[in-house]
C-alpha cells in the first residue's frame, strides 16, 4: 500500500473548473484500488503558521501499489479531462510514503 499527500494550489477564479475535474477523477480511483482517505479544504484559521501560500485542498490518498497509481494516472477516461486540471491547478506538492 502506498500513501500520497497532496497540497493543491488552485488558480484564483478556477475553483469550479478544479471541482469539475475532481468529479471525474475521484470516482475513477476505485477502479485502480485507490481511495481518498481525507479530502480537506482548510480555512486560514486552520493553520498555526505558514511561510508560503496556503493550499486550496489537501488530499490524503492510498493506492494498493505504484502500478495501480500509474495506471490511474494514465487512464484514458481521466486523460479526457486533464485539460480541466491543467486550466485550474497552479501547482501541487506531492509527498509519497508508506504507513508505519
Amino acid at each position: 500500500m502506498i500513501y500520497i499527500t497532496m497540497l493543491i494550489f488552485v488558480k484564483e477564479g478556477k475553483e469550479e473548473t478544479f471541482l469539475e475535474f475532481e468529479s471525474h477523477a475521484i470516482p475513477l480511483m476505485q477502479k485502480y484500488s485507490g481511495q481518498i482517505i481525507y479530502r480537506i479544504r482548510p480555512s486560514r484559521d486552520s493553520f498555526i503558521s505558514a511561510e508560503e501560500e496556503l493550499p486550496y485542498e489537501i488530499h490524503f490518498i492510498s493506492f494498493e501499489s505504484d502500478s495501480h497509481l500509474t495506471n490511474f494516472m494514465n487512464d484514458d477516461s481521466r486523460l479526457k479531462f486533464i485539460h480541466l486540471k491543467n486550466e485550474s491547478i497552479k501547482s501541487t506538492i506531492l509527498i509519497k510514503g508508506e504507513k508505519m
